[in-house]
């Protein structure tokens, strides 16, 4: 952790990164951050002891650069870095839908270049991060990007090609959850709960299915089944939500997503 390393775009992603890697046992005076604003560089100098530096310097004096910009930004951001950054960095980006080669086309030849896509639940340290190998990273940068995405949650390694799917199951992910706490909760007022007990029982009830399914090691249809008794009432929820399609819909979602991401990786934004 003797290396140093830049983050370029610290805003909620990057600052989640920034945490975790201290914490991880990376030391300050090896971090630096690059921000749009003056105050938020201050703000995240005074909080992290880390210094706050342009996007050229950050490319002069950084091992690692942690691209963590909205796509529609890392074009310019590479225009920008390109003449001060040499094939002896490693480049990890950190933007939805841009793919390893849209980078290495604009750095020197020979860049290693990782692409990683994390989602929300970073900034509460139980974040997936899925991560693919450019052209010319080796595993040692895999690794590289491994320990510092693993101080905010899991790593997964796949081939770039599967980029898309990981980001319509993965990356958008916690927004489905979210979508279906939103309804449940409407449901429980409709069955006359407030709505603040409604939520916390959903909260609760999403947080112990979720740590039952990481720990126990169960099949999810052998968990589903230990809740639906013969002619109970789950047996009678399951029922309308197969004959409303919510199978289908969501296998649905997921391609329209997959097929988004695909579209924003093609440049068709």
């Amino acid at each position: 952790m003797t290396q140093t390393v830049a983050v370029l775009g610290t805003g909620k992603i990057g600052e989640a990164l920034l945490s975790g890697m201290i914490r991880a046992g990376w030391r300050p005076a090896n971090l630096l951050v690059t921000t749009r604003r003056s105050e938020r560089a201050a703000e995240l100098r005074d909080r992290y002891g880390v210094d706050a530096v342009t996007n050229a310097e950050a490319a002069e004096r950084a091992d690692i650069l942690i691209l963590a910009v909205k796509p529609q930004d890392m074009g310019r951001l590479l225009d920008e870095l390109s003449p001060h950054l040499g094939a002896d960095r490693l480049v990890i980006s950190a933007a939805a839908g841009i793919t390893t080669a849209f980078i290495e086309d604009r750095l020197s030849a020979g860049t290693p270049v990782v692409r990683v896509m994390p989602n929300t639940p970073v900034l509460v340290d139980e974040g997936m991060s899925v991560i693919s190998a450019g052209s010319h990273a080796t595993t040692g940068h895999l690794a590289t990007a491994e320990a510092i995405f693993g101080g905010v949650g899991k790593t997964l390694r796949v081939p770039e090609s599967q980029q898309d799917a990981a980001t319509a199951l993965s990356g958008s992910g916690p927004a489905y959850f979210y979508f279906l706490v939103e309804a449940m909760t409407d449901a429980g007022i409709l069955l006359g709960l407030p709505r603040a007990q409604a939520h916390d029982l959903i909260v609760q009830a999403a947080i112990g299915a979720a740590v039952m399914l990481r720990d126990s090691g169960e099949h999810p249809v052998k968990l589903r089944e230990a809740v639906t008794s013969p002619a109970g009432t789950t047996i009678s929820a399951i029922r309308e939500l197969e004959n409303h399609g919510v199978r289908a819909a969501l296998i649905a979602a997921l391609e329209a997503a997959r097929d988004r991401s695909r579209e924003l990786a093609s440049g068709n934004g």
